[in-house]
């Protein structure tokens, strides 16, 4: 406003403007204005200035991206713990008698089941000799199974036995030769 009582006419770069594209214009250079000035602007409010965090400091809230304190499954902390521990090849050795069904499939599951596990070699009782000889024709394939879901190098050889038959030596002496199935028929 001027001191006479006159009224001033809008500035020199509003001039030529009307009503509401004056108003936008002047809501432009106002923004311009304070974010020069390192404020945020936005719908009408001023936003304090953000500060970095200071050397040193860590935030106390993880944000919306994944972050090493958010909730872990279940699996993936007992691996860390493994790992940390030593304990993979344990765990490894642990998983190929404990989840034998899934690892080499149902079907050889219900006629084979592994009895130990050491140095490398997985020995597996089979419940016949015609399983046992089956098994023995297929053993690169359960091999590339158990590498497979375990990892290389836990199993390096299957031992695959038949059914054990009983035994006819009772005592300390036994007699040298057929024994007695030489009387069956």
């Amino acid at each position: 406003m001027s001191t006479d009582g006159e009224t001033a006419g809008p500035p020199d770069h509003l001039a030529g403007l009307t009503g509401m594209d004056m108003v936008r214009r002047a809501l432009e250079e106002a923004r311009g204005a304070a974010r020069s000035q390192g404020k945020d602007v936005g719908r009408g409010r001023v936003a304090p200035a953000r500060r970095a965090p200071a050397a040193g400091r860590r935030r106390r809230w993880s944000g919306p991206g994944p972050d090493v304190r958010d909730p872990q499954p279940f699996s993936a902390a007992t691996r860390d713990l493994a790992q940390s521990r030593g304990w993979s090849k344990q765990v490894a050795e642990g998983s190929v008698l404990g989840q034998w069904a899934t690892v080499v499939g149902d079907q050889i599951a219900d006629h084979a089941v592994p009895t130990s596990l050491r140095d490398g070699v997985l020995t597996v009782s089979a419940e016949s000799t015609a399983w046992a000889t089956q098994l023995r024709m297929v053993q690169a394939q359960l091999l590339a199974k158990i590498a497979a879901a375990v990892g290389d190098g836990v199993v390096t050889s299957l031992k695959i036995q038949g059914p054990v038959a009983p035994s006819w030596r009772k005592g300390n002496r036994s007699v040298p030769g057929r024994g007695p199935r030489d009387t069956y028929g």
